[in-house]
């Protein structure tokens, strides 16, 4: 019986610009104070449930990844606080129940702005050098318990990932 060596692959991480992440989502910029409402700003679906908003503090975790999740029912917006940079691993939601390995791509992310990711994006992170960041999340209150959707790539496809600068 042959043992399959798992493959590992490297992303190197992109810097995040509007046009490059409208696949995944939105990249949201300062705006002036004032400014009226438009489609710069999060185009957010929260409808199917109690919004939650709150601060989540990650532990450092590296850059590598084997799994990658998904929520179909909201969009999801994640910042970090302080200005620290982060990454993230991202793929086009898909109508299987895993994503696209080959379009698996990474972006670095600043400090500067923050993300909102589209219903049923795939998600792998958020990763980062620091010892711990704080993140603010915008998802529903059940997202974490109801709309989890996560693809092991390392058991469906054999590969792992490790995001480069």
């Amino acid at each position: 019986m042959s043992e399959t060596v798992p493959s590992h692959r490297c992303l190197r991480a992109q810097a995040i610009t509007t046009d490059a992440f409208q696949p995944y989502g939105q990249v949201i910029w300062a705006s002036q104070d004032g400014s009226p409402y438009s489609s710069a700003d999060a185009q957010l679906n929260l409808q199917q449930g109690i919004p939650r908003f709150y601060i989540m503090r990650l532990q450092q975790r590296g850059r590598r990844f084997h799994q990658i999740t998904r929520h179909q029912r909201c969009t999801q917006c994640l910042g970090s606080l302080e200005g620290k940079d982060w990454y993230l691993g991202v793929a086009p939601p898909s109508q299987t129940d895993h994503p696209d390995v080959a379009a698996i791509v990474a972006f670095r992310i600043p400090g500067t702005c923050f993300i909102k990711l589209e219903v049923g994006t795939w998600h792998a992170g958020p990763y980062f050098d620091q010892e711990f960041v704080d993140f603010y999340n915008l998802e529903l209150s059940d997202t974490n318990i109801t709309d989890h959707d996560t693809c092991n790539l390392l058991t469906h496809f054999g590969v792992t990932f490790e995001i480069e600068m």
